[in-house]
C-alpha cells in the first residue's frame, strides 16, 4: 500500500507515465486514508456495541446466578453428570468430581455431581453458583472481563477493516495489471504486422 503512494513514477509527469499509474497511486492514497480513518471508527463502534451487549449479559447473569454453600458428600471415580456439564472446571487439572448437597435460592434441597479442588473431601463446605432453580451454573462474567472482550472485539473489527481495504486495493491493482498486459499484447500484435517493413517507420 505504501509503495503505491510513494513510487515517484506514479506521480511524476513524463512520457512513460500512464493514466493507470496515476489511478493506482490514488487507489493507494484512498486505501491509506480509509485504513487510518474508517478502521478506528469501525473498531470503536464494534467495541462499543460489544461492550453494551456484554454489560447486559453481565447484568442478566448476576441477576439469575446466586452463590450458595454446598457440602461434599463423597467422591466420584469418573464420569459426567448433567450437573457437572455446566461446570467449566469439570476437566481442568487439579479438580475432581464429588457428590454434594446444597440448597437453592428458594430453599429447596438439591444434590448432584460437581467439580471441586482436589483438597475438598466429604464433609467439607465450598461455594457453588446456581441458577434461579438451584441448578449448578457457571460463575457470572465479571465486568472487567466484559470490558476486555469488548476491547478485543474493537481491535479485531479495526484490523478486519484494514484487511478488507487492503484486499480491495490489491484486487484493483490486479485488475489494472491485467488491463496493462492486455494493452501490451495488442501493442505487440500490431507491431508484429509491420516488423521489418521499410515504410513502417521502424
Amino acid at each position: 500500500m505504501v509503495r503505491a503512494t510513494t513510487c515517484p513514477w506514479h506521480w511524476r509527469r513524463g512520457p512513460l507515465r500512464r493514466r493507470s499509474d496515476v489511478f493506482e497511486a490514488w487507489v493507494g492514497v484512498v486505501a491509506v486514508l480509509l485504513t487510518l480513518l474508517a478502521g478506528p471508527v469501525v473498531g470503536w463502534s464494534a467495541g462499543s456495541l460489544a461492550h453494551e451487549a456484554l454489560r447486559q449479559t453481565v447484568r442478566e447473569q448476576h441477576r439469575h446466578r446466586h452463590p450458595v454453600s454446598a457440602t461434599a458428600v463423597r467422591s466420584v471415580p469418573g464420569g459426567r453428570s448433567a450437573e457437572s456439564d455446566h461446570d467449566a472446571r469439570a476437566d481442568r487439572e487439579g479438580y475432581h468430581r464429588i457428590v454434594a448437597h446444597w440448597r437453592g435460592p428458594d430453599g429447596t434441597a438439591r444434590s448432584g455431581t460437581v467439580s471441586v479442588h482436589q483438597g475438598t473431601g466429604p464433609g467439607d463446605r465450598f461455594p457453588l453458583w446456581t441458577d434461579d432453580r438451584g441448578r449448578v451454573s457457571a460463575r457470572p462474567m465479571a465486568p472487567r472481563t466484559a470490558a476486555v472482550h469488548a476491547v478485543l472485539a474493537g481491535f479485531g473489527a479495526a484490523l478486519g477493516t484494514g484487511g478488507l481495504v487492503e484486499i480491495a486495493r490489491r484486487l484493483v491493482v490486479w485488475r489494472l495489471l491485467q488491463r496493462r498486459y492486455a494493452q501490451w499484447d495488442r501493442a505487440w500484435e500490431r507491431a508484429g504486422h509491420t516488423w521489418g517493413r521499410a515504410d513502417a517507420g521502424s
